[in-house]
């Protein structure tokens, strides 16, 4: 794997249930277990599949005309099965765009459907990872 290719994040904890994750360009998040008002982790999963395709969508539209309105809800449901465990279903990324009246904002809204759907279909890292189902390592690091 190259460097170029390599993401990464590091959490470190900082008490019961309660972490602060960072990335390699100094920015932060507090994750926890439910307990406050910290995002956990399924959350932050939510808030990554909403935000890969947002970030499609904003830089898309916005070369076209400047936003009025622009909301993204992500939800789903929270299951545990007996064969697949503990896992979400029913993800739906739900985009509420609105642009100025005019060409510039017919242009941003026609624009709109057509790269959600790219997005979706093979732009978005998040939510192709989690659509083709990519395998994930667990391992215990060498004692330091």
């Amino acid at each position: 794997m190259s460097d170029d290719n390599l993401r990464s994040v590091a959490m470190d904890r900082t008490g019961t249930g309660q972490y602060v994750l960072r990335n390699a360009r100094g920015g932060q998040i507090t994750l926890g277990s439910g307990e406050d008002d910290s995002f956990t982790p399924v959350e932050l999963l939510l808030a990554a599949i909403g935000g890969c395709t947002a970030v499609d969508v904003d830089l898309v539209t916005s070369r076209r005309a400047e936003p009025t309105g622009f909301t993204v809800r992500v939800s789903g449901e929270k299951i545990r099965d007996e064969t697949g465990g503990n896992r979400m279903r029913n993800i739906v990324a739900e985009f509420a765009v609105t642009f100025p009246e005019g060409a510039d904002g017919d242009r941003a809204r026609e624009a709109l459907p057509r790269i959600l759907q790219m997005s979706h279909d093979r732009l978005c890292t998040v939510s192709r990872t989690v659509e083709l189902g990519t395998a994930v390592t667990v391992v215990q690091a060498e004692d330091r």
